[in-house]
């Protein structure tokens, strides 16, 4: 099985916080950073803000699951680190799915058409 695409350290993500755009909504902040290799990878921060860990963890995975769906339908060779806001907690799969591609249209990454709920 092939390793998940994601930003796990502290540097890697203060690399993307600084030196990235960030574009925002309700639900989620963007922050994208183009990096030298083809392959996008994906940091998520989910603080406790926004619920126990049991909370932090579904919203978690909801993203990654949507970051894996329309993966092939961005531009190579990004880092992207989406915060996820308290207002997200509760909100269905759709919502947050929405969310996701209308940042990824704003930065200009998405070259697909927009499908939510493939």
């Amino acid at each position: 099985m092939k390793r998940f695409p994601s930003i796990r350290k502290n540097q890697e993500f203060r690399v993307v916080y600084e030196n990235g755009r960030s574009k925002g909504n309700s639900y989620l902040v963007m922050y994208i950073r183009r990096r030298e290799q083809e392959e996008n990878r994906i940091g998520i921060s989910a603080s406790k803000k926004i619920g126990n860990s049991i909370v932090r963890h579904r919203m978690t995975r909801l993203l990654r699951e949507i970051f894996r769906l329309h993966t092939e339908n961005l531009k190579k060779g990004y880092d992207l680190v989406v915060v996820i806001r308290a207002s997200a907690v509760g909100r269905s799969y759709r919502e947050i799915e929405s969310a996701y591609l209308h940042l990824l249209q704003l930065h200009g990454i998405f070259v697909g058409t927009v499908d939510p709920g493939r």
